[in-house]
């Protein structure tokens, strides 16, 4: 079996059905395909996500490649806010849980079920469905603080948000 030795680049198992599922791919193609098949996606971090320079780009560069949520460990204070101001989802871990403690290896089916009223700062559930047909389900904190951020994630973001009010006359 070839190994990935030596090999650079964001890539990735395509985990999708089809005649791609298994195969290694740029993230980027990845991503396109997935939302051509309808699939969101979700990205799993570790402590301080957004953490860096252009922080603004990185939420954009998110929503653009189809992400529709980020369960991190905890979040860089403004790329957190840009991500609801994007219209992805900022979800955190409970303290001592990871994408490691939880066992994910990247082929399991991910539902993300937040407090029907998107109340900030709630508790939502993340369920998992292994590729054996185990299910686990684990409590997250929705990290959407403040009642303004709940309109803009509800809107699909702050540009839809100001332009549903620019309509409106408000």
């Amino acid at each position: 079996m070839p190994t990935d030795r030596g090999r650079r680049g964001g890539l990735t198992l395509y985990q999708h059905d089809g005649p791609d599922l298994g195969h290694r791919m740029a993230i980027f193609d990845a991503a396109m395909q997935y939302q051509a098949d309808g699939v969101p996606t979700v990205v799993f971090a570790g402590d301080e996500y957004g953490t860096g320079s252009s922080r603004d780009w990185a939420a954009k560069g998110t929503q653009l490649l189809g992400i529709k949520a980020v369960v991190a460990q905890s979040f860089e204070r403004i790329h957190r806010s840009n991500l609801v101001g994007m219209g992805v989802l900022p979800l955190q871990f409970m303290p001592g849980e990871s994408w490691q403690s939880l066992g994910l290896v990247g082929n399991e089916l991910i539902d993300i079920l937040p407090d029907a009223h998107l109340t900030p700062q709630s508790d939502a559930q993340l369920v998992v469905t292994r590729a054996d047909g185990s299910r686990s389900t684990h409590t997250l904190t929705l990290r959407v603080d403040t009642p303004i951020e709940v309109d803009y994630y509800r809107a699909g973001g702050i540009l839809p948000y100001v332009l549903r009010q620019l309509l409106r006359g408000n």
